[in-house]
């Protein structure tokens, strides 16, 4: 006659029971997460000024230049800026309160 080893079942049912909690806690987590593409993406992020902005230049966000428009008038090369609104591919920007938490 023929039998299976109740050992076998038993570890074979943890590791199935392990992968399961597993990929769960993996789509909790990923269904959580914020975007992070598209619009949602800029608002509020901070980025470096490459080319003064009076009241246009360009910023670096995330390794990439983009054309910026100051709310606040002229901003120096190499200040930090904070992204308020992303507006047919310009983004538009206002300076970094001392105060603000760097990212």
């Amino acid at each position: 006659m023929f039998q299976v080893n109740p050992w076998l079942i038993g570890v074979i049912t943890v590791i199935i029971v392990l992968v399961l909690v597993f990929v769960i806690h993996r789509i909790v987590r990923a269904r959580r997460r914020q975007p992070y593409t598209g619009r949602e993406e800029f608002l509020g992020k901070t980025a470096i000024v490459k080319v003064a902005l009076n009241p246009e230049g360009t910023v670096l966000f995330k390794g990439e230049r983009w054309t910026a428009i100051s709310d606040e008038g002229r901003v120096k090369t190499g200040e930090e800026v904070v992204i308020t609104k992303y507006e047919d591919l310009k983004l538009h920007v206002h300076r970094k309160a001392k105060e603000e938490v760097k990212e």
